[in-house]
């Protein structure tokens, strides 16, 4: 098979810095012969043109990408977000760095699909106007902007913000490019856009852990109006940006004439039992038990060495590791990686013949035609 001249080996080498591996590792990751990489670095025709398309869908490029002459420029490969949050977290893993580029690149099909899908009834960005408003203030703004009822869990915080136009993600358990890994203290990032901002939660083992990152980074779109990505150090920041994102998402999620339904008198002694105390409560709000032991904590209600106490036996509690679930149901995968009105815009698409079957597929994650057929029928209700 015919082989590539003209593949410029600087821009294969940008890649394999840009997402911090060797250019081994590549030939391992892509199943392609060391020697051809070899060639290729030696200016000589090096790949075929399959083997060019793999290494480009390998690095999130396109084909062309390795074939222009002139060097990389970082300000028009890597979008403005992408540069914001790799300047905050320097140490950011080269996985997490493909898929803020993942998100990036999901985000650019749902909106050039919604604005293609005739009749397409969704939403539009419009946030509230925060300017000059404490978290508090600003926390009760958007809780009415998103219509929230007192009791919630991950799913309806989810739906109501993708129903004021903005994308939620969440990662998924399974090892492979949607996923956030265990041992990655990235919690969740946000970026910012003015049309359609977006959102990615890190899968963790109760959704309630999942609620608070998720509100936080809401927190950064509507107050801050930039991109930002956290990890656990910010989620528990007293001071700066992520402390006013934290005191927004606290107040959100437990407004303060939520708390009248906590009786004192009837906090345990012990802190181990403050789950048990708090299960109501919880279940009602879809929070952590720790969330509600911070407000009451700002309320002046908790002392802060009874939470400081919680929060280490917490700590010391081994999490029971689970699986990544059941790929018997990987047709609905995409619906909980992607969002519920990602997901039906492409069906949508699909349905009024904007796009073919094949591209389906492929804008839900790679689903087989019959995972799509199934996942119409799951949304038909069938």
């Amino acid at each position: 098979m015919e082989r590539i001249a003209g593949i410029n080996p600087n821009r294969f080498l940008w890649c394999c810095a840009d997402r911090g591996i060797s250019v081994e590792e590549c030939a391992s990751a892509t199943d392609i012969a060391m020697a051809n990489f070899d060639k290729l670095l030696a200016g000589e025709p090096s790949l075929t043109f399959n083997q060019l398309r793999k290494v480009a869908e390998y690095f999130g490029r396109g084909v062309l990408f390795f074939l222009e002459q002139g060097p990389v420029n970082d300000a028009t490969v890597h979008s403005a977000q992408f540069r914001t949050l790799a300047n905050q977290k320097p140490e950011l893993s080269a996985r997490i760095k493909a898929l803020i580029e993942r998100v990036e690149h999901q985000r650019t099909i749902y909106l050039t699909l919604r604005d293609e899908v005739v009749d397409g009834n969704y939403p539009h960005f419009a946030p509230p106007q925060l300017d000059g408003l404490t978290p508090k203030q600003a926390a009760a703004a958007a809780r009415a902007w998103l219509e929230l009822e007192p009791s919630n869990n991950f799913e309806s915080y989810r739906r109501a913000i993708e129903a004021q136009g903005l994308l939620v993600f969440r990662s998924n358990g399974y090892n492979g490019k949607w996923q956030i890994a265990k041992e990655s203290p990235i919690l969740g990032f946000s970026l910012y856009d003015p049309e359609c901002p977006a959102i990615v939660v890190k899968k963790q083992a109760a959704d309630a852990q999942q609620v608070f990152t998720l509100m936080h980074e809401l927190g950064h779109l509507l107050l801050h109006r930039s991109s930002s990505i956290d990890d656990d150090e910010d989620m528990h920041a007293r001071g700066g940006q992520e402390q006013e994102a934290n005191a927004f998402a606290g107040y959100l999620l437990i407004p303060d004439d939520f708390l009248p339904a906590i009786f004192d008198q009837e906090r345990p002694d012990d802190v181990a039992l403050y789950d048990d105390w708090l299960t109501e409560h919880r279940k009602c709000w879809g929070v952590s038990s720790e969330v509600i032991l911070r407000r009451l904590m700002d309320s002046r209600r908790l002392p802060r060495q009874l939470y400081a106490a919680y929060r280490q036996w917490r700590n010391e509690q081994r999490a029971e590791d689970k699986d990544g679930g059941n790929r018997a149901y990987r047709h609905r995968e995409p619906k909980h990686v992607f969002g519920e009105v990602y997901v039906r815009t492409v069906l949508d698409a699909l349905n009024g013949k904007r796009i073919s079957l094949s591209t389906a597929c492929s804008y839900l994650d790679n689903l087989k035609i019959k995972d799509v057929r199934l996942l119409e029928r799951h949304y038909a209700g069938v």
